[in-house]
């Protein structure tokens, strides 16, 4: 007798029961996560950045930490100076002094009734100082939080501009390790104003990279608030601007990129008032800091001086070694990125080369290469297709970092 064959059902309809079941038991499906909101939320790559973030400030601070019990002031020492203590070192207190008296106050350093050409410090850092000191009772401790909670942020925003560049996906970590390694990486930790003028000119960049213009002229007004250079930002947008693509470019945008002149205008009008003398900034930093306009010659010249002729002591005769290898690194950097025709990093670059290199002798020149993202990114990208650069980068800048730091948190000049 034939058998008469049974359909068998598919698969998918005898698990729909169970599955149906396995529905009911879980409760209803969750709402999808608003784009916005995805946006928001850091995703693996941007925790792994964090991550990265957290150890090397850890790192920071057990140097620091190592400073004050082997590197005391007194040798003789019996106990170790507080840990905010070290931070609260050059800078930190011309931004301590205009926080908490203002530009025209006439308290000089340490009490004194002399003027300490303040004015050459732009207000940005020290109203954001004052801001958390209002929470904060220590003025020290108030300016190692700004560093700290706004280098998360520049950190986060140099990642994703990295990714621009290179379709790798290590290329935002890496660029952020070789940031945070470099030998004046100390800087982002202390009360200073790289880490508050990278939280603003990063995302600043990445909007334009991304055509929307109006946030990135408005960060850029607050990093000029913070630096000079972000009018040096300023002119890279409006290059940036110029050369973007068809879709990214609406001329009604266009007034945005005059946003970042503001401040700076602003803060020589409030000098004004106070001085009688629009550019005090300016002559603030020529009679501190022996920024009178000198050739670019003239500037290598000193500065060779400075670092080779026995003239000055070992500490400072270093930082100036420091300062013409630094600026040869720049020099370099801009050729590169001229080669590529890569114009907007490269107007950025020129100007802050221009302003470096034409003082009386070059300083802060290592300092300002925090603020060199087009450096970080070349090296990171390079990296990635050479694997002995990243090791022969670490093996040489993470000694140079732990130097720097155990100079500047021992109170010897760093800067």
């Amino acid at each position: 007798m034939a058998r008469i064959p049974i359909p068998h059902a598919p698969a998918r309809a005898r698990r729909a029961p169970q599955a149906a079941a396995a529905s009911d038991r879980s409760g209803p499906a969750r709402p999808p996560r608003p784009a916005v909101l995805g946006r928001l939320l850091p995703g693996p790559e941007d925790r792994a950045v964090l991550g990265l973030y957290l150890l090397t400030r850890a790192g920071v601070w057990l140097t620091a930490y190592c400073a004050a019990w082997l590197f005391p002031a007194d040798p003789g020492a019996k106990r170790a100076p507080s840990f905010l203590s070290l931070w609260d070192r050059w800078d930190v207190g011309f931004f301590r002094r205009i926080a908490e008296y203002g530009y025209f106050s006439g308290t000089g350093a340490a009490g004194s009734a002399r003027p300490d050409n303040r004015e050459a410090f732009f207000p940005g850092y020290p109203m954001a100082l004052r801001a958390v000191h209002t929470v904060v009772p220590s003025w020290t401790l108030s300016g190692l939080l700004i560093s700290f909670f706004a280098g998360a942020v520049a950190v986060l925003a140099l990642a994703r501009i990295a990714r621009l560049h290179s379709p790798e996906q290590a290329a935002g970590p890496r660029t952020v390790l070789f940031l945070l390694v470099s030998p004046c990486a100390v800087f982002l930790a202390a009360g200073y104003t790289e880490a508050l003028f990278l939280a603003f000119a990063l995302p600043s960049w990445l909007a334009a990279k991304k055509g929307n213009w109006a946030l990135a002229g408005s960060l850029a007004a607050l990093a000029t608030g913070v630096r000079i250079s972000g009018l040096f930002l300023a002119a890279a947008l409006a290059v940036q601007f110029l050369v973007a693509g068809r879709e990214r470019r609406a001329w009604r945008s266009a007034p945005w990129l005059v946003l970042p002149a503001l401040p700076a205008l602003a803060y020589s009008w409030y000098l004004r008032s106070g001085t009688g003398d629009w550019m005090a900034w300016k002559h603030a930093q020529e009679r501190g800091w022996y920024r009178q306009f000198h050739s670019p010659w003239e500037a290598w010249h000193n500065t060779w001086q400075g670092a080779f002729s026995h003239g000055q002591t070992t500490g400072y005769a270093v930082m100036f070694q420091a300062e013409l290898l630094a600026m040869v690194i720049g020099v370099l950097l801009l050729a590169l990125l001229v080669t590529r025709r890569q114009w907007p990093e490269a107007v950025y670059m020129g100007l802050s080369l221009w302003a470096l290199g034409t003082s009386y002798w070059y300083m802060s020149v290592p300092r300002s290469t925090l603020l060199w993202w087009p450096l970080w990114i070349t090296l990171a990208v390079w990296s990635l297709r050479r694997p002995w650069l990243k090791t022969g980068y670490l093996c040489l800048a993470a000694p140079l970092m732990t130097v720097l730091t155990l100079v500047f948190t021992s109170g010897r000049w760093a800067g």
